[in-house]
């Protein structure tokens, strides 16, 4: 036996790529979301996001002719340019969808009726006829142009500070901080007292109500948006802020005070003891002992549940959404991007990633306490 102590198991780099795996499955929707929403809409459309930094290939849709005609002795000439972007450059071209690449920059097209079409890779064009054109239907070119890599600030901008837009992100914004601030405070204030009790005080039932904490926790959150809408409306705070509290504050108490107890319960007894011997209540026990030292799990759950109010879109539409759009939060201002701006991506990317800023921010500035909070209570 005293061999196998301190061996590694041969099985760790199993462990060790799905970790990695799991990471990276994570990694890269969020790095996708932040390099798309510096992206133009452009290449939103005609690349993926990991190909931003390289030059980039696309089909753009047909151009038809258009230009001012002049008279030479080659015939009737019209002269224009089918593109005019900076640094975008045509690889191919072509008259037909059939064959949109069958031309080289540079190379004459020759057309019906005697006519010849040229185009060059600056976008430039020149088309010849033995006739004039005027009042006829000039043809249209099909061009696969290449692009260097370009990043705006121009998503952002029209995001947060135009006219159209700023207004509704920025009431969805500050929308969502007052449903979510609320929604994390007060499931904390009642899971740490309740948690408090069930670990360190005796009373008749104290195990039955343990047993249904935990049993609440499988139940089924959809389950009970009726009946709770329903009962809101019937004392009267109907759907508002309130109510919106009291819902996640209902669907949160469940983990809160399981994850609080366990906790507490791996506290040592004899300061408790000690502290009770010296003539302190209970009050004074859980705020000047229980609560400094079960800090770890109140910022676990501050972070399980700040996450999930901000990004809650179920709870917020039942309980929260009204006719006027006062109240909306983020992940419905986002939803309601994608009916009215459904093409443009861009600004879906620039809103998304705007959304999710803060809850990153708010994990990675608490992180350290998750896995000792979520890890309290498993061992003694």
């Amino acid at each position: 036996m005293a061999s196998v102590v301190g061996q590694r198991s041969s099985l760790s780099w199993i462990v060790n790529l799905s970790v990695l795996f799991i990471v990276l499955m994570w990694l890269f929707p969020t790095v996708g979301l932040l390099v798309s929403s510096f992206r133009t809409a452009d290449q939103i459309t005609s690349s993926g996001w990991w190909s931003s930094l390289g030059t980039q290939e696309s089909q753009r849709p047909a151009i038809r002719l258009s230009g001012d005609e002049t008279q030479t002795d080659a015939g009737f000439v019209i002269t224009g340019k089918l593109i005019d972007l900076d640094g975008v450059k045509i690889s191919a071209w072509g008259t037909s969808s059939r064959a949109p690449t069958a031309y080289a920059p540079g190379d004459i097209a020759e057309l019906s009726k005697d006519r010849t079409l040229t185009v060059a890779a600056d976008g430039s064009f020149e088309f010849v006829a033995p006739e004039s054109q005027i009042g006829t239907r000039l043809p249209r070119v099909f061009t696969t142009a290449t692009t260097p890599p370009d990043f705006t600030l121009d998503n952002y901008k029209n995001m947060l500070f135009s006219e159209r837009s700023s207004g509704n992100m920025a009431q969805a914004f500050l929308n969502t901080f007052t449903v979510t601030i609320p929604a994390t405070i007060i499931p904390i204030l009642f899971a740490a007292f309740a948690a408090y009790a069930l670990a360190w005080m005796e009373f008749p039932g104290r195990a039955i109500l343990v047993a249904v904490i935990v049993a609440l926790l499988v139940v089924p959150l959809q389950l009970a948006l009726i009946p709770l809408l329903k009962f809101h409306n019937y004392i009267g705070i109907g759907k508002g802020y309130m109510g919106v509290w009291l819902a996640h504050t209902g669907f949160g108490l469940p983990l809160a005070i399981y994850l609080l107890r366990n906790y507490m319960v791996s506290l040592p007894r004899d300061i408790i003891e000690n502290a009770r011997v010296d003539g302190a209540t209970e009050f004074q026990i859980f705020v000047r002992i229980i609560l400094p030292l079960s800090f770890p799990a109140l910022a676990s759950f501050a972070i399980f549940q700040f996450l999930w109010t901000w990004n809650d879109l179920l709870v917020a539409r039942v309980f929260l959404i009204d006719s006027s759009g006062q109240t909306t939060v983020m992940t419905n201002y986002i939803v309601e991007l994608l009916g009215t701006r459904g093409g443009n991506w861009e600004i879906l990317a620039t809103a998304a990633f705007i959304s999710i800023a803060v809850p990153l921010a708010v994990f990675f500035m608490m992180q350290k306490y998750l896995v000792r909070g979520l890890l309290a209570g498993s061992v003694k």
